[in-house]
């Protein structure tokens, strides 16, 4: 029976994880990370009996301490509890889908004990894509990414390792803004940026799809996991979410993987792999799909994309800046202190006050993170 700990498990990913785990039922929950959702927590904890179990609020964790005094669980909180789950002795994969560079240390930490690490918080390889990818190699262990996009390149590579990727075809939906002008995206709220019209996803995941910084992210995500150029990767918009994404090789062949947008499928490829287990669900019916369109993403009126182009071509720290500014500019727009357009305005901003520091280590990479708030702060 395979034995997994998961960061982030009240998050969405880390609830579908778990769903998977329940409908497979061969796979042992032995730890659990969350932010402060003691509520959600304390049932899965009683469903799925971990031995570990982090809450970042220090005062939460007391509160769900008590709330499961009758059950033998270890109740740790913040960095160190959330490094002491990644590391949690009999686990042999930890899923990352906490939100933001808070999954950079338990990452780094999990693959030191050895441990293959299923990669859904694309922040760590964001910001210290330099460290990781090294690390991995140097450890021995296995990332297998989570995200639909990245998990598609993966699916397209297997048995493809000793030939050269020509591209990386990254799809993208184009969210629920697509098509629109800078004029005309003044007026969204929150709750327009909030539906998306393909994927259930996390609030902050799904501001991140409207802007298209999320699709940004992920080329620089690309670009550590398989290794190729910022200009290697290209994002072609393909609304209906059919084609999770492509790999084009040096002779001109085009590999595509295919489905229903289901993130459940990704992340039971991750902890399967190289299996593939039964999913229920819908599945493609060509018939009905007719056609597949394909369109060239605006980089004009969602300038999300091109900044990360830029931050990812630029590299050392300035990806950290583009990534900590977003975060910081989604809060502030969820909590409607700012316009939508303000998100962009401030990266930029943020981006073009910042000195480039190279390489940098990860207290390096903390120090631009905190340094970009400063700067959202003291501006907005």
């Amino acid at each position: 029976m395979k034995k997994i700990a998961i960061l982030g498990s009240t998050g969405s990913i880390g609830t579908q994880t778990l769903e998977v785990v329940e409908n497979q039922g061969d796979i042992e929950v032995t730890a659990l990370a969350a932010g402060s959702n003691i509520d959600l927590l304390e049932t899965q904890i009683r469903k799925f009996r971990p031995k570990l179990v982090c809450v970042w609020d220090e005062k939460k964790s007391r509160e769900l301490a008590l709330l499961v005094k009758d059950l033998p669980v270890k109740i740790v909180s913040g960095m160190d509890g959330l490094v002491e789950v990644a590391t949690e002795v009999s686990a042999e994969i930890v899923v990352t889908a906490v939100v933001g560079m808070i999954g950079i240390r338990p990452t780094i930490a999990a693959m030191k004990a050895g441990k293959d690490i299923a990669l859904a918080n694309k922040e760590t390889l964001v910001t210290a894509g330099h460290i990781i990818m090294p690390l991995a190699r140097e450890c021995g262990v296995k990332i297998f990414p989570v995200d639909s996009e990245h998990s598609a390149i993966f699916q397209c590579l297997n048995g493809e390792h000793t030939n050269k990727i020509h591209k990386i075809l990254l799809t993208a939906s184009g969210g629920p803004f697509r098509g629109k002008t800078r004029e005309q995206l003044k007026s969204v709220q929150v709750e327009d940026a909030l539906n998306h019209p393909n994927w259930s996803m996390g609030r902050k995941i799904t501001i991140d799809s409207s802007t298209m910084v999320n699709k940004g992210l992920e080329v620089m995500e690309a670009k550590w996991l398989f290794g190729v150029e910022m200009d290697q990767v290209q994002v072609v918009i393909q609304p209906k979410s059919v084609i999770h994404s492509m790999v084009e090789f040096e002779d001109g062949a085009v590999m595509a993987q295919l489905g229903t947008p289901d993130m459940k499928l990704p992340i039971q490829y991750a902890l399967y792999y190289p299996k593939r287990r039964f999913l229920s669900g819908d599945r493609l019916d060509f018939w009905a799909l007719n056609q597949i369109a394909f369109e060239k993403p605006d980089m004009v009126n969602f300038p999300g994309l091109s900044l990360a182009y830029k931050a990812g071509k630029t590299g050392g720290t300035l990806p950290t800046v583009f990534n900590a500014a977003n975060e910081r500019a989604v809060a502030k727009f969820l909590d409607r202190k700012i316009s939508y357009l303000s998100i962009t305005d401030m990266i930029e901003g943020a981006m073009n006050g910042h000195t480039v520091k190279e390489n940098p280590t990860v207290e390096e990479i903390l120090e631009a993170e905190a340094a970009a708030y400063d700067y959202i702060e003291s501006r907005w």
